[in-house]
């Protein structure tokens, strides 16, 4: 039974911790346990419940009307907002509450309904990425265990690959030539994926070469592919050597015009000592533009 604390509970739902200890008190909204050293703390009953109140919050509902309901009449009503189209915050709260239960259904069911009202780019961006980043804290806290992970993030590369088989592969001579790869020990894939779907949906000619690829690997694929670029992801610090040393590496065995590099281990990574050819990408859209600059004419 995971441990949420006022503070996870404000970042998970939106609602401020002020507001959520003022629920609490004048409608019992909340009803917090305590530790055996008196801590207080909320369970994923509080989460879900929670979750499901901000929902109606948001939709307009009064907050003295929702104290009124029964949880199991709360869950209710949105269900019925939920039959309809939802925003992005209500799409991310209901994928939330999925992946604590870990309950598939309505997981493929509110990340498919995004799809295909939102499309997948603009899915992708504005209700996955962020419902990713709201996750990582509980990641950090140890409230997510790896089973959790495992089956939310299944379900996300499902989405991507299917998105990504969709597209033709384009193998005209004038494509731009990409191999997409993890380095060794790197193992979450899902950004990887989407620039992959961003890269074949701009014309390129991709290979990608997946998870945990030794340096070796890559520069025998390279051999035989003739890459005009190289892109990978970093976001497990490297245990056999530095990020500046393996760029390093990567540049000398790699002959390419440039090697693409994004991913949170890069974010303080001084620009300044990444080997020439190195083109990082901080904010998405600095990929984009990079792609419009770069595609196939």
């Amino acid at each position: 039974m995971a441990q949420y604390s006022i503070k996870e509970l404000e970042h998970l739902s939106g609602i401020k911790a002020h507001t959520l200890r003022i629920w609490e008190q004048r409608y019992q909204l909340l009803q917090p346990k305590r530790t055996d050293t008196n801590i207080r703390y909320y369970d994923d009953a509080d989460l879900k419940n929670l979750l499901n109140v901000a929902l109606l919050y948001q939709e307009g509902y009064k907050i003295s009307k929702i104290a009124q309901l029964a949880k199991d009449q709360v869950a209710q009503e949105v269900l019925k907002i939920t039959g309809s189209e939802l925003g992005q915050e209500q799409y991310i709260s209901q994928l939330i509450v999925a992946m604590v239960e870990l309950d598939e259904v309505l997981f493929e069911r509110i990340l498919s309904r995004a799809i295909l009202q939102l499309g997948f780019s603009v899915s992708v961006r504005t209700v996955i990425y962020p419902f990713l980043h709201k996750i990582g804290l509980l990641w950090q806290t140890g409230n997510i265990t790896p089973a959790h992970e495992h089956f939310m993030s299944q379900l996300v590369r499902q989405k991507m690959l299917v998105a990504i088989d969709a597209l033709p592969v384009k193998r005209q001579d004038n494509a731009p030539r990409v191999i997409l790869y993890l380095p060794e020990g790197e193992m979450h894939e899902i950004s990887l994926l989407y620039v992959h779907y961003l890269l074949r949906s701009a014309g390129f000619y991709t290979l990608y070469l997946g998870q945990h690829l030794p340096l070796v690997d890559l520069v025998r694929a390279a051999t035989y592919f003739k890459p005009d670029f190289v892109y990978s992801v970093f976001t497990t610090p490297f245990l056999r050597t530095t990020v500046s040393e393996y760029l390093e590496q990567l540049a000398e065995q790699v002959p390419v015009k440039q090697i693409l590099v994004s991913g949170s281990l890069l974010h303080y990574f001084p620009v300044e000592d990444m080997p020439k050819p190195v083109q990082f990408f901080k904010e998405i859209e600095e990929l984009e533009n990079w792609l419009a600059q770069n595609s196939a004419s």
